[in-house]
């Protein structure tokens, strides 16, 4: 049997044939995405019943929701030296744990201050979980000796669906958020100290930027070029706002998709779920075609086309509301976005003048900082307006991203801020090259 983290030798066929360890461990990584994804998907369904029941105006309920994403920030720096005493696998396992809980705590607090403690607890955790199941999935991408780390991110919206599944049909039979979401961090939990059996032993193997790139050819070398600085951040301000756009698409499902839907359109709570549902499902489909889009047209004509496919989307079924064209306008909106994040923070780590890794810790934490003002931006607008209004974030961020898609690489793979994309080296990703570099979120 070959040794954990030692290379194989090369098959009949010129592929590295793949441990049946390492095999195990790409499955045990996968359900840890799949029930990172399930967790908050379990909760996003019962919001308007929470918001109902603590009696919340918008303003209230978007801050409440806005603690998540202020836990993910405050706790994202930490994930590294957790990681490194604790090791990845048992970060990200027991971490589940943890972050379940905090989101049964939301379910059950009693108080507007009750649910945002629980959710601040639960965004760090769940911060914390994302950087960790992510280091060991490239531990894993390492001894295969190909990318398989997008496969884990679709898995990611694979489970948000089934937890947003999940969610909606509690809601239909009339189940308590409290008992649900009891089930629901149970049964998680469960599948998540299962599939720790299968990770990787031993500690996890941390190395320098320029180390994973090694043999990346001239790309190294272009970073020492600088080019005029007002280029240099004016292409790193358009890309952290393409990754914040991004983020704000898939916040305005999450959070306010079935309010809207129940509230203002007459939805039952059950079909109201189904917008949050449409959005992850088409981001699923939209990050498996991803790839082959990409390397076909390039980034930059993919996020044009993602962003006015957004755009016109759910700005149509805003113009013209009903809860068909809802669905389907956050359906478009999902899949629109789907590839916004990854390209942003790869061209962003390809950004000259910076040292390594700076480009994508700077647009990844800024993302999150986008996160966490986008639920009470949001819920501002509809208590001056409409919670329609508010939505219209939606289309004007599609339109933002249709004008500074030209920050991203072309077809022939070059961008503006950048030298011509080198070919990734074994174990390095376009998402997240390192677990020493910046800690992107999984989503």
């Amino acid at each position: 049997m070959t040794a954990p983290d030692s290379p194989a030798a090369p098959g009949p066929a010129g592929r590295t044939p793949v441990d049946r360890q390492v095999r195990g461990a790409r499955a045990a990584v996968s359900l840890l995405f799949l029930t990172n994804g399930a967790l908050y998907a379990n909760l996003v369904p019962r919001y308007p019943e929470i918001k109902a029941a603590l009696e919340l105006g918008n303003a209230e309920y978007g801050l409440a929701i806005a603690a998540f994403p202020a836990g993910a920030l405050v706790a994202g720096m930490a994930a590294g030296p957790v990681i490194r005493r604790f090791r990845s696998a048992r970060v990200a396992a027991f971490g589940t744990v943890l972050t379940a809980l905090g989101m049964l705590a939301a379910a059950l607090g009693p108080t507007w201050a009750a649910l945002a403690g629980a959710l601040l607890l639960a965004g760090a955790f769940d911060a914390i979980v994302d950087v960790a199941q992510n280091a060991h999935g490239l531990r894993v991408q390492r001894l295969y000796k190909r990318s398989v780390l997008n496969s884990f991110h679709a898995l990611w919206s694979v489970g948000a669906v089934t937890g947003g599944l999940m969610g909606a049909a509690a809601t239909g039979l009339g189940v308590s958020p409290g008992l649900h979401l009891a089930v629901a961090a149970v049964l998680l939990s469960a599948v998540a100290l299962t599939a720790y059996r299968w990770t990787l032993p031993g500690p996890d193997r941390v190395e320098p930027l320029e180390d994973a790139r090694a043999g990346a050819g001239d790309a190294g070398a272009g970073r020492a070029v600088s080019g005029a600085a007002w280029t240099k951040y004016a292409v790193l301000a358009a890309l952290a706002v393409i990754s914040i756009a991004g983020i704000m698409v898939e916040d305005a499902g999450s959070t306010w998709g079935a309010v809207y839907l129940s509230d203002h359109l007459g939805a039952t709570a059950s079909l109201a779920a189904f917008g949050y549902i449409a959005l992850v499902g088409a981001q699923f489909v939209g990050r498996i075609a991803g790839d082959g889009l990409t390397d076909r047209f390039g980034q930059r004509a993919v996020a044009r086309a993602g962003g006015a496919i957004a755009a016109l989307g759910l700005g149509t079924a805003l113009l013209f509301p009903s809860v068909p064209g809802t669905i389907a306008g956050f359906a478009a909106a999902g899949f629109g976005v789907a590839t916004l994040i990854p390209s942003a923070m790869h061209a962003a780590d390809e950004l000259r003048g910076l040292k390594p890794g700076t480009g994508l810790a700077l647009v990844s934490w800024l993302m999150r900082v986008g996160f966490l003002c986008s639920p009470p931006v949001v819920g501002a607008i509809a208590d001056a307006t409409s919670l329609r209004t508010g939505l219209m974030v939606v289309p004007l961020a599609g339109l933002a991203v249709v004008l500074l898609a030209g920050a991203l690489a072309d077809r022939s793979g070059r961008a503006p801020g950048g030298p011509r994309a080198a070919q990734a080296p074994e174990g390095a990703s376009p998402e997240n090259p390192t677990t020493s570099g910046a800690e992107s979120s999984a989503r």
